[in-house]
């Protein structure tokens, strides 16, 4: 007689999407991570959040713009992107080639909680939105 198995676990209801919109990351960033273009510049800024939340090094360098492009991202092991609030937003529709954005991002790192406060600039490269540089804010 043959050994009888356990049926495979059913699998989990994805997580929400580390960006923080209430939807699963494949239906959220992760649609992005896998090829689709972010329509505003709002959007492209929550994917890259959550393409540092689970390294996701090759989003990040292909929707960075390539005249401020890294050759790589270091991403720092001790460190988790916990939330993100986005706190303006200037343009970056449809309508527009260029938007800005204003958020804080949380993490956490070596026990302890911190956050970084910026504002990023974006810009349409080839008709695509593309994070192009920004300045750090207290």
């Amino acid at each position: 007689m043959a050994r009888r198995t356990s049926r495979p676990a059913r699998p989990k209801t994805p997580q929400a999407c580390p960006c923080g919109l209430p939807a699963p990351y494949a239906e959220c960033c992760g649609r992005y991570h896998a090829g689709q273009a972010a329509p505003t510049a709002e959007a492209l800024m929550r994917s890259r959040f959550s393409a540092f939340a689970v390294h996701d090094e090759p989003y990040l360098l292909r929707t960075w713009h390539p005249d401020h492009r890294p050759a790589t991202v270091d991403f720092d092991p001790g460190m988790r992107w916990t939330r993100l609030e986005i706190l303006d937003t200037e343009d970056g529709t449809a309508f527009h080639t260029t938007g800005e954005v204003t958020f804080r991002a949380h993490y956490t790192e070596g026990g302890g909680e911190g956050s970084l406060h910026e504002r990023s600039r974006f810009v349409r490269y080839e008709g695509a939105w593309v994070y192009l540089d920004a300045v750090f804010t207290s």
